[in-house]
């Protein structure tokens, strides 16, 4: 891994996530499981293309099954998580039914309990990309015939689990989501980027500036990961037109002004644009969290009776409210929301020459609503 990045003239150590450290202890541990030897250190990719070789701790070796665990590091971006041990159980078991390889969460892993996050109810709160990690590691080590690996009647079961996650999980947002007993497994690069605020938003300016010299003059803003992936599958517009706000969505407003783009497209999640809608241009939920009270007002100005008010405010996440109002007559609030937020970007940039769109979607990349002139503008992106 390329351990430092230079941001602003200033030098950040690199990370890895949780779920880089439970893709690496659940290798390494059925790697153990098969040879019955201990290893040192153990090897992987993550989603980013950077490979990282990660120290195996805490390791238990016996006839019954295998445990070790990966030491949590944050780089220069350290969270509640930094320096935490995720550890995986690796053990054969009888086949149930066809599935050779059982992922499960253990100790300290959070079960989900609401609806509106990208795994089940009544599942552990490990992310897809995480869990794409630990099957796809644990394959480099079983091989592609696992069967013949561990033998016709057997199944692989892994348990990821954290001893201090319950305890931990009380300084992250776990609890206002609904995610009980202890941390969420996430990551979408398997990298943790160290950047302060101010360092984060030049990298993001930088990026603008160059798109800029290579002559666009149109832009698409996306918060994140989840804005890439609706853009590339969804609309199939070109990739390098789009860039990422982070939760900076005024700053990069107005340094697009400020660089002279005349058109801008935005797609974002719904909990996102939930917060734009109202005038709110820096998104963390640390600078401003009103989603509940912006949903509630909203509808209620669409006269909804009290009764369905009460219900969207006690939605934990924007994205709960979604199945409420999908089984409403109020389904024209999504586009009434879209229309809003490009009513305040205007408004904040006050500049009407410059054309912006809205779109907003949910978690599973469905197109939820679109400002009125969306159509059009996105036409020209093609």
């Amino acid at each position: 891994m390329e351990e430092y990045v230079y941001i602003d003239g200033k030098k950040y150590r690199r990370g890895y996530t949780t779920g880089s450290c439970a893709a690496a202890a659940a290798k390494a541990a059925a790697h153990m499981l098969l040879t019955k030897r201990k290893i040192e250190s153990v090897n992987i990719d993550t989603p980013k293309g950077i490979p990282l070789t990660l120290k195996v701790e805490n390791i238990i070796i016996n006839d019954e099954y295998i445990e070790c665990s990966i030491e949590k590091d944050g780089g220069d971006d350290i969270d509640a998580t930094h320096t935490m041990h995720i550890h995986a159980r690796c053990e054969l078991i009888d086949k149930e039914n066809e599935e050779l390889l059982l992922v499960y969460g253990g100790q300290g892993i959070g079960v989900v309990t609401r609806k509106g996050l990208s795994v089940e109810v009544g599942k552990a709160a490990i992310n897809p990309v995480p869990m794409r990690m630990i099957r796809s590691e644990v394959g480099k080590v079983t091989g592609e015939n696992l069967e013949k690996t561990i033998g016709k009647n057997k199944a692989i079961k892994i348990t990821i689990y954290a001893p201090k996650g319950e305890e931990v999980s009380k300084k992250t947002f776990n609890p206002r989501l609904g995610i009980v007993g202890g941390i969420s497994i996430l990551g979408t690069s398997g990298i943790v980027e160290p950047m302060s605020d101010e360092g984060w938003k030049k990298s993001l300016s930088i990026e603008l500036e160059m798109k800029k010299a290579q002559g666009l003059d149109k832009i698409i803003f996306v918060p994140g990961n989840h804005g890439e992936q609706f853009i590339r599958e969804n609309l199939n517009l070109d990739m390098k037109c789009v860039i990422r706000t982070s939760n900076f969505i005024g700053y990069m407003l107005k340094e697009a002004q400020r660089m002279g783009y005349k058109k801008i497209l935005m797609a974002g999640h719904i909990g996102k644009f939930i917060k734009l809608s109202a005038g709110i241009f820096n998104t963390h939920s640390k600078v401003a969290d009103a989603r509940s009270e912006i949903l509630v007002s909203n509808l209620a100005m669409m006269k909804a009776p009290y009764e369905f008010l009460e219900k969207i405010n006690r939605c934990l996440t924007a994205e709960e409210a979604i199945d409420i109002i999908n089984e409403s007559k109020y389904i024209d609030f999504y586009d009434l929301i879209s229309n809003k937020c490009r009513f305040k970007v205007k408004e904040y940039l006050g500049d009407e020459n410059i054309e912006v769109e809205v779109m907003m979607f949910s978690m599973d990349k469905t197109l939820l609503g679109k400002s009125d002139n969306t159509d059009q503008l996105v036409e020209v992106f093609r």
